[in-house]
């Protein structure tokens, strides 16, 4: 990319010449960490590809991975409606964003606080990645009377027969023209698929991936 970019001019640094950047995952929408950037690290990302940040503390440019191999690749950047805030949609190598060794580094939740790590609790995605974070966890921690369990043990055969039956039901609610029945019929579809993958230990994420890359992808003829 080019390093003369407008774009710095573009936005509103504070007194420090700094401006706060979000980072998000490109998948599933994660929040991952907050840092700053001066005009120096946003045009080192842009022209790399790879995310710089300015550390307060040390007073210096921040390459974020040159240390611990967590590269971040910039996927997307935008700026809020008051050009003082940054949002950057990033790629993060070895899905650890948080020094800790956590995911992200949101993972604090309630009065008691937590020292991260690769056990920390998740952030907040989207709704396809919750529900797949709880069929996984179906699967690892059982639950008495739990339909999810009760699919996952009839393997095959009843999780492949459940998605014939929503399939065809679903394709019932289109030819109906029933908005309402369309997306409930495909909410259980994509539900059922989910426990299909979580069955033969394809990660949701990995769906996410393929779609995401099929976005960019030539057209079909």
């Amino acid at each position: 990319m080019d390093t003369t970019s407008p774009l710095p001019a573009t936005l509103r640094f504070d007194a420090a010449g700094l401006i706060p950047a979000i980072a998000q995952d490109w998948l599933d929408g994660a929040v991952l960490m907050v840092a700053w950037m001066n005009r120096e690290a946003i045009e080192r990302t842009l022209a790399s590809g790879e995310v710089h940040y300015w550390s307060r503390s040390r007073q210096e440019l921040w390459h974020k991975g040159a240390s611990s191999g967590h590269f971040q690749t910039l996927r997307g950047l935008r700026y809020d409606c008051d050009a003082d805030v940054l949002l950057l949609t990033i790629e993060q190598t070895g899905e650890v964003a948080c020094h800790t060794g956590a995911r992200s580094c949101f993972y604090g939740e309630g009065d008691t606080a937590t020292t991260g790590g690769p056990d920390a609790l998740p952030p907040p995605a989207d709704v396809c990645t919750e529900l797949a974070r709880v069929i996984n966890g179906r699967r690892e921690r059982p639950e008495p009377g739990s339909y999810t369990n009760k699919l996952l043990e009839g393997g095959d055969n009843r999780i492949l027969k459940k998605i014939g039956e929503e399939s065809a039901e679903f394709v019932m609610a289109c030819k109906d023209d029933d908005p309402a029945a369309i997306a409930g019929e495909a909410a259980d579809l994509i539900f059922h698929l989910q426990v299909a993958l979580a069955h033969h230990g394809v990660d949701w994420r990995q769906v996410q991936a393929v779609l995401a890359e099929r976005r960019g992808a030539p057209r079909r003829e």
